[in-house]
């Protein structure tokens, strides 16, 4: 078994202030944009975001405090996520629109694995792995293996936009039902206009 997963499929997850929180480093380090009141905002636009979110991935099961060394809330360290969120943006929002991802990314995501490359070790009756490399690069590298990991498997396949059009977060869904990112978030929001619209049109 590797790091417990946390999904979620008709309700929100949310720790520590981000929501739809999944246990998959990728897609929650994408979800860390999110869109309020028509703007969108950067949740991890300092130091102590980047601290508080990956207080929420070791809450979540997504990644094990102990793997990542000392110097991970640094400004490399963020604006290496930063840059990796940016790429994986593009080819998930890709592949959730039933495309095929772009030449050439597959090895980009092990480029960046290949910064911090991986020892391993067993935590938790769990085995984990552990970034070798410099540590601005350990978290990205962590999150890259993820991406890569879910593209492998086929998991990506079920990633899914919101039904939305003003919400950006994405989630994986296998049957293809769901809508909303969560019902919390985005659901009773798109309910209250529709009846709201009905009462008008009544009126």
């Amino acid at each position: 078994m590797e790091w417990k997963q946390v999904r979620e499929d008709h309700a929100m997850v949310e720790h520590e202030g981000f929501p739809l929180v999944t246990g998959h480093l990728s897609l929650d380090l994408v979800n860390t944009e999110v869109v309020r009141r028509g703007n969108r905002h950067n949740l991890l636009a300092t130091f102590d975001d980047l601290a508080r979110w990956i207080a929420a991935m070791e809450q979540a099961g997504g990644v094990a405090g102990e793997s990542l060394p000392e110097g991970c809330s640094t400004p490399d360290a963020l604006h290496a996520l930063l840059a990796l969120r940016e790429a994986l943006r593009r080819q998930f929002e890709r592949i959730a629109d039933g495309n095929e991802p772009a030449d050439g990314w597959k090895v980009d995501l092990e480029a960046r694995i290949a910064r911090a490359p991986f020892a391993y070790k067993v935590m938790n009756n769990a085995l984990v792995p552990v970034p070798m490399g410099a540590p601005p690069d350990a978290l990205a590298s962590l999150v890259a293996w993820d991406a890569l990991r879910l593209l492998a498997s086929g998991e990506l396949l079920t990633l899914r936009r919101c039904a939305n059009p003003d919400c950006v977060l994405l989630f994986m869904d296998a049957s293809g039902r769901r809508k909303w990112c969560s019902m919390k978030i985005c659901g009773n929001r798109m309910k209250v206009a529709r009846h709201q619209s009905r009462k008008s049109g009544q009126k």
